[in-house]
């Protein structure tokens, strides 16, 4: 079909503004409340736009057909009690309008009854913690960008800084609810496919859900301003059928005995300390550098530098004790759930004898078993 120049303009201008359109609205997402947030998004739309062509249609009428020029003089109507009701009743009535589909949405985004599937979600500096409740399942979620992204060593790929090492997994056509608190700030979950955006508040514990329509990965990340490093705190959601959903669940909590297996294992063995530092220079790129820095200098008056410093070169207990329990009122978390034995000791080993500190001492995952045990009989 042989097209005109003024209809392959008029198709270009249409497409180009249904890919401005695309890009700047809202995301219509993948569950049935997502779309009714959308849809109530347009309405509310639709509606401030009708009052605005009314309300510049009638003013710029005014304007010409009541201009000076004319010889038009203006009316008088101050204090009239005719006006005042008209212009208070009708805002009245288009905010009821209004108000009765946002109040049925709002309630059914806040209704996580009857769900098929409980997850906690505890953010710390910067990462998820996902506990499946009653299923033996749990693990962190940590930013999974290659450090050489981002400090522009290297090129950035397609998800910078929106990619994780473990994914939150959820089953489809399945209402699962959502516990969330946090271990340090504020934080907030946010996926904007599902229309969930909660925060998740020290001490407290905040309830959202979602029931996703469609199979694949969703991505989010923390909406909160939570420190320092808040942009490194993605939300990934891999969202699979129910009964591949069941599968990865078995096959998670098989994983789970496996690896306490192989933790208990791993108390008794013997590393050399070639490694322990591999290891350990692996386990700090990975969870210590965005805050001490890969150069181990810190950032003065916000993180104290490994180089040099008292708690690294003292006693190797304190040095368990802060990686193991962190320091309450700091930004230094608990690792002792998040690492295994012989990720700990590697880290310790690692910065105990780098940038010039030169200890010679190496630690091995068995004395990290010791520490964890006396200090479960002190309690």
């Amino acid at each position: 079909m042989h097209l005109s120049k003024l209809q392959v303009f008029v198709y270009s201008l249409f497409f180009s503004a249904n890919t401005v359109a695309s890009d700047y609205n809202l995301r219509q997402g993948v569950t049935d409340v997502s779309h009714e947030v959308y849809e109530l998004h347009m309405t509310i739309f639709l509606i401030c736009c009708v009052i605005g062509v009314i309300v510049f249609s009638v003013m710029f009428w005014a304007l010409i057909h009541h201009r000076k020029s004319k010889g038009v003089e203006p009316a008088q109507f101050h204090e009239s009690t005719k006006v005042e009701i008209f212009w208070t009743a009708v805002p009245f009535l288009i905010l009821v309008v209004m108000a009765i589909p946002a109040t049925k949405t709002l309630i059914a985004m806040e209704d996580t009854s009857k769900s098929d599937l409980t997850i906690k979600v505890t953010g710390s500096q910067w990462k998820w913690h996902y506990e499946y409740m009653g299923h033996d399942v749990d693990f962190f979620s940590v930013l999974s960008t290659p450090r050489e992204q981002i400090e522009n060593l290297e090129a950035k790929q397609e998800h910078y800084l929106l990619e994780v090492d473990k994914p939150l997994v959820i089953p489809t056509d399945r209402k699962v609810r959502f516990l969330l608190t946090s271990d340090d700030v504020i934080h907030s979950w946010w996926v904007p496919d599902f229309a969930v955006k909660k925060d998740a508040n020290p001490g407290f514990i905040n309830e959202a859900w979602t029931r996703v329509n469609e199979e694949g990965i969703y991505r989010g990340q923390c909406a909160e301003l939570c420190g320092k490093d808040h942009g490194f705190m993605p939300v990934v959601v891999d969202a699979r059928k129910p009964e591949a959903f069941e599968l990865w669940l078995a096959e998670a909590q098989q994983a789970k005995q496996q690896a306490a297996a192989a933790e208990a294992a791993s108390a008794s063995a013997t590393l050399s300390k070639d490694e322990l530092m591999a290891e350990g220079e692996r386990v700090y790129m990975a969870y210590c550098a965005a805050c001490h820095q890969p150069t181990g200098m810190g950032l003065p008056g916000v993180f104290p530098a490994m180089k040099g410093s008292p708690v690294v070169n003292g006693e190797v207990s304190a040095h368990i004790d802060i990686l193991v329990n962190g320091r309450p009122g700091t930004a230094m978390q608990a690792f002792g759930k998040q690492l295994t034995l012989t990720e700990i000791a590697g880290v310790i080993t690692y910065k105990r004898n780098s940038w010039g500190n030169d200890t010679g001492e190496v630690i091995q995952p068995g004395q990290i078993q010791a520490f964890i045990d006396a200090t479960k009989e002190k309690e």
